[in-house]
């Protein structure tokens, strides 16, 4: 299992990768990444093909036989820029995203493997967890009740993370600093099942955060606040994402998309995380994944397998049926020449 993060931006927004391995090569450059081109960038890194060309030179091929193992991508809403470290590129309209299509391709390809797929977005209590997700974040705090009670228990990040001038009895600063708690608590989970990272199936990691976003609203972006908001979050996601990147064993791809706002009217609704809490249902109609490019692929595959054995077949029962048991069969020719000899 390799590993990815991204951090999502829109309306003048930047892309940046944190860390990635040797199979992995960015290139150095100021180079614009269209913003729904981002989930190819992550489904490329991790091996698997898209639909159009990326033709974008901020990647490179690497090394097609070793792939990320894991792939996570944190969209991270109300800022354009966050101070972070390693190769920054601009967003071109951006617009929203998701990585449906990585965890179709992962589906399809590792079905037998259940590999860990989860995506979480706290302030809006989206979550969806499939394969091994649901039994290692079966205890990841969810809903705004689990993510305000997890907050004061004596092993939160109030404890140790410094909040300057934000403060621990505002609703606002509480809810922003509980998505850095669920940043802590998932690679915490993941670090005590260190063998989900050493298997061969990848695995894909989608976060949504907004808490950032409620906190420049609530005291403005010129505000201390909203400063020492943006720092604390830089350093808890590069802390993040060293944590991740050495649970993978150093084979994963960190990725950050800083976002200001989208820009395209069809955007997602959200709600502000100060409403009250109404747990939506994924999926509600049960319906299936939809169409995947590579149903051609694996359709050819299984036609001329089938063709090839149904042929095999019917030449072996045809040379069976043939086959003389007197010259072609040792027992027979054996048998008929001690019947002569009586």
């Amino acid at each position: 299992t390799a590993f990815c993060i991204c951090f999502l931006g829109v309306c003048g927004g930047e892309f940046s990768i944190l860390r990635s391995p040797q199979s992995v090569v960015f290139r150095d450059g100021s180079w614009p990444i269209p913003g729904e081109r981002i989930p190819d960038v992550a489904a490329l890194t991790m091996g698997f093909s898209v639909e159009e060309d990326l033709p974008w030179p901020g990647l490179a091929v690497g090394d097609l036989f070793h792939r990320p193992r894991a792939t996570v991508l944190v969209t991270v809403k109300g800022v354009d820029k966050l101070p972070m470290k390693g190769f920054s590129y601009p967003i071109e309209n951006a617009v929203p995203f998701s990585l449906d299509s990585v965890a179709n391709a992962i589906h399809t390809l590792f079905s037998e493997e259940t590999p860990v797929v989860l995506q979480l977005a706290p302030s809006e209590e989206r979550v969806y967890m499939v394969g091994k997700a649901n039994a290692v974040f079966e205890d990841l705090s969810v809903t705004l009740r689990q993510l305000r009670n997890r907050l004061f228990q004596d092993s939160s990040i109030l404890s140790s993370l410094p909040l300057n001038s934000l403060s621990r009895n505002n609703e606002v600063d509480l809810l922003f600093l509980s998505e850095l708690q669920v940043l802590h608590d998932i690679a915490s989970l993941l670090s005590r099942h260190k063998h989900l990272a050493k298997d061969h199936s990848p695995d894909l990691y989608s976060l949504e955060l907004s808490g950032l976003e409620e906190v420049g609203k609530r005291y403005g972006e010129d505000s201390q606040q909203f400063k020492d908001a943006s720092q604390i979050l830089a350093d808890s996601l590069q802390k993040f994402a060293d944590e991740m990147f050495n649970l993978y064993g150093g084979n994963a791809v960190v990725e950050v998309v800083a976002v200001k706002e989208f820009n395209s009217p069809l955007s997602r609704k959200s709600r502000s995380i100060l409403q009250a809490s109404q747990p939506k249902k994924e999926n509600p109609y049960n319906l299936a994944y939809p169409y995947n490019y590579n149903y051609s692929v694996i359709f050819n595959i299984i036609l001329w397998m089938m063709i090839g054995l149904a042929l095999a077949v019917i030449v072996i029962s045809y040379n069976l049926w043939n086959m003389d048991p007197g010259y072609d069969s040792i027992i027979y020719r054996m048998t008929n020449q001690k019947i002569r000899m009586d």
